[in-house]
């Protein structure tokens, strides 16, 4: 019985001192494997890629300045079904509208944008890149170098390298990179190409997108600035930045 497996699989992992991302990848590698399945999310990643593309084509006209592109990326972020206990709107066009009237609760769009010379871009879910594109051409429009980062292998929903080429970001970004770390999500530096360090050591500034990439990079020193893009859609999280739930966030952090 697969669920019956994942809970043992639980009760391991609660054992170890890995990170929640890190937990979180050793139960999907798990769960997949009994599935005998590589992506059970691919319809789903369709899907909210669909519905992203149409909502984008509804509400481009509206974004004319670097913090709506932020904005608009950081409500991509909120199309997610990966987390418990959040909704994602049938209608996200309404949602859309709402969300951007809302505004950041945490806005540091103006100490972001003079860093954004030279970007490692580490995207995280797959309809959520279709608003990240439109940041990214937003950026390269303004000179920006960007270095685009997504999973090694699918987990979740989050965006893999075949997603990306599908929706043509090699033809803005710099470089493509993926993570290198198999079906893992979230960020380890353990397992990044010496290509991937080598763009870190050399980058104005890390944008980060969504809550895994965010719980593997805050423990981190040493690192370039980071512009952590995202909504705090889980109650720990929301603590842990003090804001609430559902909140979305452009918060710059540097080391």
């Amino acid at each position: 019985d697969i669920i019956a497996h994942a809970e043992e699989i639980i009760r391991f992992l609660h054992t170890t001192p890995w990170t929640h991302p890190m937990v979180a990848s050793a139960l999907h590698r798990a769960v997949y494997h009994r599935l005998n399945c590589d992506d059970p999310f691919y319809a789903l990643k369709q899907a909210s890629e669909e519905v992203s593309l149409k909502t984008l084509q509804s509400v481009s006209g509206r974004m004319r300045s670097f913090r709506d592109f932020v904005i608009a990326s950081v409500i991509g972020n909120m199309f997610d079904y990966g987390v418990k206990d959040h909704e994602v709107s049938s209608d996200f066009v309404s949602y859309f509208d709402q969300e951007f009237a809302k505004g950041l609760a945490v806005d540091d769009t103006d100490r972001i944008l003079p860093l954004c010379s030279d970007i490692i871009y580490f995207t995280d879910n797959c309809g959520e890149i279709v608003f990240d594109q439109a940041l990214i051409s937003w950026l390269v429009a303004h000179g920006s170098r960007i270095t685009l980062v997504v999973r090694d292998r699918p987990i979740l929903n989050d965006a893999t390298m075949e997603d990306a080429l599908r929706l043509g970001l090699e033809k803005q970004a710099t470089r493509v990179y993926t993570t290198g770390a198999g079906v893992e999500h979230g960020i380890r530096f353990d397992l990044m190409s010496d290509e991937l360090l080598l763009a870190l050591d050399q980058c104005s500034l890390i944008i980060s997108k969504g809550m895994a990439n965010y719980e593997s990079l805050r423990e981190e020193q040493g690192l370039p600035p980071v512009a952590y893009l995202l909504a705090a859609k889980c109650d720990p999280i929301a603590e842990e930045l003090g804001v609430k739930r559902g909140d979305k966030l452009a918060l710059l952090r540097n080391a």
